[in-house]
């Protein structure tokens, strides 16, 4: 008797170990603080003419990325679940000259691709662009994931282009940057406002975290705050 109950301490004490062990190394797990920011920028009809301020908050990124963070820029196109519509993308080194040096390809691409720009895309697929954005996202796997969006937020699909179907946006945060108002929104402001709960309806119900919009762009530090 003596020895089977010498037999069970033994074993309860070693799946004690076990479990603190187990537990211990669950603790001791790095915490992700790296940031992923994919920004998409509407490039279609008159919208295209806000380049100039979509220019500005790259810079901002730029100035505020830390070593390790992933930033990508994409233009919304007539069809845009493309990596070809990616116009630059980076993972920040924790070396500060070549992390300067990153941050000077980047703008340079991005400068070339905006004058590039003549004018504005027939169509705005804002859904394609998102699927791309959250498939990057979730590939680069940084701590946060977040989508800027710089559009007046008026999807327009051409003829062939299917986009109603449900979409996978788990873990990320949407932010929709500088939308502005069309003419019929000034007519009739429920159009606005029902764009932009349609498609806060359309990522939450996806999965994403956080839908926000700024359209104050002298306070970008408001987009990433906690």
């Amino acid at each position: 008797m003596k020895r089977k109950i010498s037999h069970v301490l033994i074993m309860v004490l070693a799946f004690g170990l076990v479990a603190c062990s187990s537990g211990d190394q669950q603790q001791q797990q790095p915490i992700n603080h790296t940031q992923g920011v994919y920004m998409l920028i509407d490039t279609s009809g008159t919208y295209a003419q806000e380049l100039g301020k979509a220019l500005a908050v790259i810079n901002y990124l730029l100035g505020t990325m830390n070593p390790g963070d992933v930033l990508a820029v994409a233009k919304v196109s007539s069809r845009s679940f493309s990596e070809k519509d990616i116009v630059a993308k980076v993972t920040f080194t924790s070396d500060p000259v070549r992390a300067n040096q990153q941050k000077r390809a980047f703008r340079d691409k991005v400068d070339k691709f905006a004058k590039g720009v003549k004018r504005g895309s027939a169509y705005t697929d804002i859904t394609g662009g998102i699927i791309q954005a959250a498939e990057f996202l979730n590939e680069a796997n940084p701590g946060r994931k977040t989508v800027l969006i710089f559009s007046d937020m008026q999807e327009e699909l051409g003829k062939g282009t299917v986009r109603d179907f449900p979409i996978e946006l788990s873990g990320l945060r949407f932010v929709a940057l500088n939308v502005t108002k069309l003419n019929a929104d000034n007519v009739d402001p429920r159009r606005y406002m029902g764009r932009l709960e349609w498609w806060q309806e359309r990522v939450t119900n996806a999965g994403a975290s956080e839908w926000r919009v700024v359209n104050d762009l002298a306070h970008l530090e408001r987009v990433f705050e906690s």
